[in-house]
């Protein structure tokens, strides 16, 4: 079974460059309407969707691709467009290294929650009047790419974030009780997250995490509900889960393998947690797959 493909330069003729811009109908054309094969990428994807028939399937969730969305895909994320026709839209990539070029801390990033490193990863729906304004935003980019203009990147790197706070306006989260409250929920959640992805394969439960940041498994859960609109508990068995499907379906590791890797003393116990978590079996998912597509 071959490795997943994985896009490490955000520019694959010049490495050196953090930041692409593309439009989509372009994309369609030069690949001849062909999709890639799934695969990941090692930094952030930014979609906004004009018009479009076909599939986005995101860490194996699903996902109708259709006009009037933004799609946010996180580093290593896993995914797949399936076009039916001509995409109409814009696409940028940006890495870690393009914000801290432009003074743009990873944190902001977080704090915008939109980007899901694992579970669901759904669009965000947008009307036609947001489509206009969030468009106009990438014409001024690409405007400015194209240019030689003198502290273009700085340029870039300011109507990006003007793009990335616009979406974020338009999602619809619960309110919070001020700013000394959403900043101490952010910091619980950028250090909950760093730990789920320092530690997933030894600490399964929710205790654990909240015991090395201090807290109670209550507040932790509470705090982590109310930003992402899910549990602590949610968060980590996604983590683990997605990983247990990026293995099963791109590697030849037996099941006992996996569920050894992943911090399951036995090959049973993973069959369990993988069939609770996900409806099916570790081998069922992995004959499913095999027979169809991502």
């Amino acid at each position: 079974m071959e490795a997943i493909k994985v896009y490490s330069n955000v520019n694959k003729v010049d490495p050196q460059k953090s930041f692409g811009i593309s439009r989509m109908e372009d994309i369609y054309i030069k690949h001849q309407g062909v999709p890639d094969t799934p695969h990941r990428h090692d930094y952030y994807t930014v979609l906004l969707v004009k018009k479009a028939r076909g599939k986005h399937i995101i860490d194996f969730n699903e996902y109708n691709f259709e006009g009037n969305q933004v799609y946010f895909i996180s580093p290593g994320q896993v995914h797949q467009i399936l076009e039916e026709e001509q995409s109409f839209g814009y696409s940028m990539v940006f890495s870690s290294q393009f914000l801290l070029e432009n003074s743009i801390p990873c944190s902001f990033i977080d704090d915008l929650n939109l980007f899901y490193n694992y579970g669901q990863s759904p669009p965000l729906s947008i009307s036609d009047e947001q489509m206009q304004k969030l468009s106009s935003f990438c014409e001024d980019i690409i405007t400015y790419n194209l240019s030689d203009d003198k502290f273009k990147e700085q340029a870039i790197g300011s109507i990006l974030k003007l793009f990335l706070i616009q979406c974020n306006n338009l999602c619809t989260l619960p309110p919070q009780e001020n700013t000394q409250t959403i900043e101490a929920g952010n910091t619980i959640l950028r250090r909950f997250k760093e730990m789920v992805d320092e530690h997933f394969t030894e600490w399964h439960s929710t205790s654990q995490y909240a015991d090395a940041l201090n807290i109670t498994p209550d507040h932790l859960n509470r705090t982590i509900k109310s930003l992402i609109g899910k549990t602590a508990k949610d968060y980590i068995q996604s983590r683990i889960t997605v990983a247990a499907k990026r293995m099963l379906y791109f590697s030849d590791h037996s099941t006992k393998e996996i569920g050894y890797a992943l911090g399951f003393a036995e090959a049973s116990h993973f069959s369990a947690f993988f069939k609770n978590c996900t409806g099916s079996s570790p081998s069922q998912f992995k004959k499913e797959r095999n027979v169809g597509n991502l």
